[in-house]
């Protein structure tokens, strides 16, 4: 955010800005009293700013004022890239058009050796296999799944891929076309990585419903690289390693398939379709952890999310992810290790809860007016709903990893660590760059003034400002009930 004021719970025009391009006066459709803006440097993501607009506009002045909060753009080293083969999973179930804007987007990347899997969970119809088809690409393979969850998916895809790299994103994102091979470029960085997540960006925030659903979920975690591992617990996270959301999401996800596999790829139990509805991605990402993985962070690997647009939407998403939690929790519970490390974290667990509420309640006029109580009622709801969903998921043979499974070779023993409450005191030694990953590979080629090339059919009529989601076939300004 810049230091400039714009309008509280504005409509929002939301674009990016290469630094290194020519700046130029905003002009956007009039119903837009706010612009936010991702501000690249070669591609290189810095930062975000807000702006506020008047008549859909922002001088070169006003925005100038709003980069000089983010530093120079010298100091922003390039991310690093690699052409490693990657395979993209995507688990869908009866959303066609969103998956095809999803395809869409995929298929866009610059990288060079990208293949795509969908995973179509128990269809109701033919109309998921039609999308992929449409797309017209030998490089997407359609899978029918007939278990229902994204978990299932996501493990489906998993055990189909052929690549050492997997990435997982979902049907409602449109992904940077630089975001694969910015993943592959922060594995072959760090070798020891296991699984790097980026930031999930708000491609529109037209509605009240989108603007409060960004400040409520609060899913980009910003734009600096972390590293984490047993051995470095972070300094911001006295809940770590039980913090949800701190690893990433599973919207924007890649590991390295061995890895993944070993520790028994996601918990079918949980996650959207199941009846916990969510809390899969986190309790993943915990388990790698305690497994001995070490998880990255790369800004530079981002995309944009679609979020909830209507109230109704809103509501059964923030309830969802309650109850994911709250399901979440109850694994930890469940494990005798786990549980005894968690217990001495339970009070910064509760301040933890508490800002969760402070932050969805300052989200917005759109926010429902009882988020604490759906909150609450979903966490309580979370426990049983978990128990009800492995029961079923055991029956049909499906996958249910233990938290702490075997200390994996050349690592700590979960256990040993657990047992203490604390961490190794050495730690591995890795080289270091300059953000925290040596540079591995040229940068991409930049198109004028140091910018990607602009995908076919990207329209640019915004005075050089790159709309954002970037293929959706015409221009990212028409009104805030629409395209914001």
């Amino acid at each position: 955010m810049s230091g400039m004021s714009a309008p509280n719970d504005a409509a929002t025009w939301v674009g990016e800005l290469d630094r290194l391009g020519p700046l130029r006066d905003l002009r956007v459709d009039p119903a837009f009293h706010a612009a936010r803006l991702l501000v690249t440097v070669g591609g290189t993501p810095q930062g975000q700013v807000t702006v506020p607009l008047r008549g859909g506009r922002a001088t070169i002045a006003e925005l100038r004022s709003a980069l000089i909060t983010l530093g120079s753009p010298e100091r922003v080293a390039p991310a690093p890239v690699a052409s490693d083969p990657v395979t993209v999973v995507i688990a869908t179930r009866n959303r066609p058009e969103s998956l095809a804007r999803c395809l869409r987007a995929v298929l866009a990347s610059d990288h060079p050796a990208l293949s795509v899997v969908v995973v179509d969970n128990d269809p109701p119809d033919e109309l998921t296999r039609d999308a992929v088809a449409a797309a017209g690409s030998p490089r997407v393979r359609y899978v029918r799944e007939p278990r229902r969850g994204a978990s299932v998916g996501r493990n489906r895809g998993l055990a189909e891929a052929r690549t050492e790299i997997v990435a997982f994103t979902d049907d409602d994102t449109e992904v940077d076309p630089a975001w694969a091979s910015r993943i592959a470029g922060a594995f072959a960085a760090d070798p020891e990585l296991a699984c790097v997540s980026g930031p999930v960006l708000a491609a529109r925030l037209g509605s009240p419903e989108e603007r409060a659903a960004d400040v409520a979920l609060a899913w980009n975690k910003g734009f600096t690289p972390r590293r984490f591992t047993l051995a470095e617990p972070p300094a911001d996270s006295p809940i770590f390693p039980f913090a949800p959301g701190l690893f990433g999401i599973g919207a924007n996800l890649a590991v390295r398939a061995g890895a993944a596999r070993a520790v028994g790829g996601f918990d079918e139990a949980m996650g959207p379709g199941t009846p916990t509805h969510g809390g899969e991605d986190c309790e993943f990402l915990v388990r790698m952890i305690l497994a001995g993985h070490v998880l990255g962070y790369a800004p530079g690997a981002y995309l944009w999310h679609h979020h909830r647009p209507d109230q109704a939407a809103l509501r059964k998403q923030m309830e969802g992810y309650a109850v994911g939690l709250g399901s979440f929790l109850a694994k930890v519970a469940l494990s005798p290790q786990g549980r005894s490390v968690a217990l001495r974290r339970l009070p910064a667990a509760v301040a933890r809860l508490r800002h969760i509420s402070d932050r969805e309640a300052g989200a917005g006029v759109a926010m429902p007016a009882d988020a604490d109580q759906t909150r609450n009622r979903g966490l309580l709801n979370g426990p049983r709903a978990y128990l009800r969903s492995r029961r079923a998921v055991r029956r049909a043979g499906g996958a249910v990893p233990p938290l702490i499974g075997p200390a994996r070779a050349g690592t700590t023993a979960p256990h040993r660590i657990l047992a203490t409450g604390g961490h190794p005191a050495v730690t591995p030694a890795r080289p270091h760059g300059t953000g925290g990953y040596p540079a591995v590979a040229p940068a991409r080629p930049q198109g004028s003034g140091g910018q990607p090339a602009a995908a076919p059919g990207r329209p640019q009529d915004t005075g050089g400002y790159r709309p954002v989601p970037a293929r959706t076939g015409g221009p990212y300004g028409a009104g805030p009930a629409g395209r914001g």
